[in-house]
């Protein structure tokens, strides 16, 4: 007679119920359960920002975003995010290609490196480039000679929001690269594709949507930069002064001009995530299958 086969399902409840003292071998933990023990952190998170929209009204909103002061803290953060996603994608392409084709004890060392902004406060990443760029700093002095003063301008702007920012944009990268197949370089290597053609043809197109991931959640970091923007570059209104230095600025004047300016990168960072979490993974979901189809 055939052995009857348990599902591997219960078989794994099985063993677990027997490794696991004092378990019940009857699932009662339920999905239901998980969110009840989830719901007090989501209830710390949508509280606060929650509590922006409930405080602003909508005529508020309106009024607010007509005003000088709010309209070209928009432009400033538009013009000086997108030329960081710009720069990021123009100079840090090469690096995730290079951190993505060898495991060497320089390349780890190099990833590190481009780690470090991310972790370090932006405080510190703030000091660090007027001690670079400033017009004592090491590089500074020189460019002081040539007659050019980098801080508090707005391309001191776009210096501290690329440092803080083009690292999201480096990893997003060089995570695409290396989800290439290595037998499709291999089979250009065999159609006669040098390495330019093959990065060119094969290794972009494949890793087009983590580029464009990265690009996304790059210009959304760069979008609320912050602190090393106020220490490098200033706050100075109609040069310098972003978003988020606006809406530090209003806090100490008007509160109603901070709450516009914080609905809006709200709104900001909840379209990236939308963008990246839903219509990017699907769209590499849907390549994938129509490759290996």
């Amino acid at each position: 007679m055939a052995r009857t086969q348990t599902p591997l399902s219960l078989e794994k409840e099985i063993a677990l119920s027997a490794a696991v003292p004092g378990a019940r071998k009857p699932q009662h933990w339920t999905d239901r359960s998980w969110y009840l023990l989830a719901f007090p952190f989501l209830l710390f998170i949508a509280i606060p920002l929650l509590a922006m929209f409930l405080r602003l009204s909508p005529d508020d909103f309106w009024k607010n975003l007509r005003q000088d002061q709010v309209l070209t803290a928009i432009r400033i953060s538009l013009i000086t995010s997108l030329s960081t996603v710009c720069i990021a994608i123009l100079l840090g392409t090469p690096v995730a290609y290079m951190l993505s084709r060898r495991r060497t004890r320089l390349n780890r060392f190099i990833d590190t490196l481009i780690d470090l902004p991310t972790v370090l406060p932006p405080a510190v990443a703030g000091v660090a480039l007027l001690m670079a760029f400033g017009r004592r700093g090491i590089v500074g002095i020189w460019l002081a000679s040539l007659g050019i003063s980098l801080p508090f301008t707005t391309p001191a702007v776009i210096m501290a929001q690329t440092f803080i920012a083009a690292p999201l944009y480096i990893k997003a990268a060089t995570l695409g690269f290396d989800a290439v197949d290595c037998e499709l370089r291999k089979a250009a290597a065999l159609d006669g594709a040098n390495r330019w053609q093959t990065f060119r043809y094969v290794m972009l197109p494949m890793a087009r949507t983590s580029i464009l991931s990265g690009s996304v959640m790059t210009w959304a970091r760069a979008m609320g930069e912050f602190g090393a923007t106020i220490i490098f570059a200033g706050n100075f209104p109609g040069r310098t002064q972003t978003m988020p230095l606006a809406i530090y600025l209003g806090f100490e004047i008007d509160m109603n001009v901070a709450l516009t300016l914080s609905v809006i990168l709200i709104c900001f960072a909840f379209l990236t995530l939308v963008l990246v979490k839903g219509f990017l993974h699907r769209k590499v979901e849907t390549g994938l299958e129509d490759y290996y189809d």
